[in-house]
């Protein structure tokens, strides 16, 4: 782990299910994350992700990837282009510092329309010599 690594991506295919999901387990009921009539009134070609079900994500990216002893301890996102269903979202990252068994990671998070997430993570790794 050095910076300047680059971790695998990860592509998430963006489906209706997803979406829904992520805003129901956030408890989110905002009407644009479930219901396509009111997100097109509200100006939204159809519903769209959460930053909770994005930030869902981020996390679990970098667990997958740093294994079960990753502890997140600061995740700084912001999200730009929406998620919306049928558009694949594949996350990248690449460690900017490391210090001990921490390390920080700049992630993106990038679908067809743009950027939908950028940020940095600040990750442990608990029990790591």
């Amino acid at each position: 782990m050095r910076p300047g690594d680059e971790l695998p991506p990860l592509e998430i295919p963006i489906t209706r299910t997803l979406i829904v999901a992520g805003a129901i387990a956030s408890r989110d009921y905002q009407d644009v994350h479930h219901d396509p009539e009111a997100a097109r009134a509200k100006g939204s070609p159809d519903v769209f992700m959460n930053i909770l079900a994005t930030n869902g994500l981020v996390g679990r990216y970098l667990t997958d990837h740093f294994g079960p002893r990753a502890v997140l301890r600061k995740v700084a996102i912001r999200l730009g282009a929406p998620n919306y269903p049928g558009d694949t979202m594949v996350l990248t990252g690449t460690i900017e510092a490391v210090e001990g068994t921490t390390a920080t990671v700049r992630v993106v998070g990038a679908n067809g329309l743009g950027h939908h997430v950028t940020g940095t993570v600040t990750l442990a790794l608990e029990g790591a010599e």
